[in-house]
């Protein structure tokens, strides 16, 4: 059932011209200032070494401060990096007044975000062979913790689903327009609402149905 913070398929972004003239303006390649020790970095070439030959794999990192995404195929060395100036204490400080988001406040928050991603939509789009899918690997402790709140078991590899967030996430709007936060097991925090909010984004748009939580051990 959609809420009222239903979010649109890639092709219908409600993009403003800033953003659309922005995603025009950037060339599909990879950002060099991405540096190779970058959480999302290590999490591709965690991915990659298991992966088949040819398979495209990638890694994200979902900080306070920014979002970076790395991926590639057939290398330890990502030939594509991202950054995007999102995170979770970011998006919390900008849109979020307290420590509950007001469904207004959650609405400004999605539609930002939105023209955010589309740019690296853009940069992404035409990547992927025909059948293959982004499912990115993270290591990131607080993706591990939305993970948990959304009742995914622990383990040495967790498959957080798009349907698994969008409930979540369900749960934080029932929290925006009232409902208690101890009543729907979710911490009374900014900084997770707008995680949660910037993951949603994420995976509706870029898009991709599943995310993979790994530990940050190297070689593993």
């Amino acid at each position: 059932m959609n809420h009222p913070f239903s979010s649109p398929v890639p092709a219908s972004f409600p993009l403003t011209e800033d953003a659309v003239a922005s995603a025009d303006s950037i060339a599909p390649t990879r950002a060099p200032d991405l540096p190779a020790d970058d959480p999302a970095v290590r999490s591709y070439q965690q991915a990659q070494r298991q992966a088949s030959p040819g398979t495209w794999c990638s890694g994200l990192h979902l900080g306070a401060e920014q979002v970076s995404w790395a991926a590639g195929t057939g290398t330890p060395d990502p030939t594509v990096r991202l950054r995007l100036p999102l995170g979770g204490a970011r998006t919390a400080r900008q849109f979020f007044r307290g420590a509950i988001p007001a469904p207004l406040e959650l609405e400004n928050a999605i539609a930002a975000v939105e023209d955010e991603v589309h740019i690296a939509h853009r940069q992404l789009q035409g990547l992927l062979p025909q059948g293959q899918v982004w499912a990115p690997w993270s290591t990131d402790a607080a993706l591990h913790g939305l993970a948990t709140l959304a009742g995914v078991p622990p383990g040495p590899q967790r498959v957080l689903t798009l349907d698994a967030m969008e409930r979540l996430f369900n749960r934080l709007a029932a929290v925006s327009e009232g409902r208690p936060a101890a009543h729907e097991g979710l911490p009374e925090d900014p900084a997770f609402a707008g995680t949660l909010l910037v993951l949603r984004e994420l995976m509706h748009h870029l898009p991709f149905a599943s995310l993979v939580l790994v530990d940050g051990t190297p070689g593993a």
